[in-house]
């Protein structure tokens, strides 16, 4: 969606006189844009040109029925997506783009092993592990200033991890995230035994992660823990339809933590 789209698209609904679609940011677009941004009762004198285009494609999402979110000019995941969905109702491919969740929530999610049955399943310990990528940046929890980019994890549960964290992202967007505390990492892959118990740990195998343990504490009930509170329901929930397992919600203890095995 560039500028040609914008300026087609503004033909297309009437203004007149209908501005040339050259792809150049000229007086005669800028004041159409400046009419559709005002018709949508957004602000946008003060906004540079890069700001006020980008609020136009969202505006003219909105318009074509594409939930966009708020018209601010701003690039997050909800209007990339929305650009994305304009651009596959014009290539022909909408479908492909507007219902991938619908089929994807068709499917069953993953039925991972009970604790018992783990190394049977998976593998020895610290075996058949992988690098996921992240799709934002995360924070070492005990240190920081150190950006974690990518985390290691067992090679099965790899696509799940990485499904997860594409909703999360695009439900709580970067604020978001830093205000649950899911932006610090504490941990992965770690061959140990479980804290408390004589057991290996589920993060012997890559299959746990743990998220801002400071706040979230081994002990701590919902009565302390960050990740208890009513705005994480939703990243627990996007957990839960991949069949990972918290043990904040099951157990009441460790809420830091969220692990594919089942109890």
């Amino acid at each position: 969606m560039d500028i040609r789209d914008v300026q087609t698209a503004l033909n297309a609904r009437g203004w007149t006189p209908p501005l040339a679609v050259d792809g150049v940011w000229g007086m005669g677009t800028a004041r159409a844009i400046s009419a559709l941004l005002a018709a949508e009762g957004v602000q946008a004198d003060a906004w540079d040109s890069p700001r006020r285009h980008l609020a136009a494609k969202q505006a003219l999402c909105k318009l074509a029925g594409i939930e966009v979110g708020a018209i601010d000019g701003r690039e997050g995941p909800q209007t990339r997506h929305a650009i994305e969905v304009w651009d596959a109702r014009r290539a022909g491919t909408a479908s492909a783009v507007e219902t991938w969740r619908d089929r994807e929530a068709a499917e069953p999610a993953p039925v991972w092993p009970r604790q018992p049955e783990v190394e049977r399943f998976y593998g020895g310990r610290d075996a058949n592990q992988t690098m996921l990528v992240l799709p934002f940046p995360m924070r070492l929890a005990w240190e920081t200033g150190t950006v974690v980019k990518r985390i290691s994890i067992h090679e099965k549960v790899h696509d799940s991890a990485a499904r997860v964290f594409d909703r999360v992202l695009d439900h709580y967007g970067l604020d978001g995230l830093k205000a649950i505390g899911v932006d610090l990492f504490g941990g992965s892959l770690n061959v140990r035994r479980m804290r408390g118990g004589t057991a290996w740990s589920m993060h012997s195998w890559g299959i746990a992660i743990d998220f801002d343990p400071d706040r979230n504490q081994l002990k701590w009930g919902r009565d302390r823990a960050r990740l208890a509170q009513p705005d994480a329901e939703m990243f627990w929930r996007l957990w839960e339809e991949e069949g990972w397992l918290s043990l904040g919600r099951s157990r009441n203890y460790d809420w830091m933590h969220v692990q594919a095995a089942r109890l």
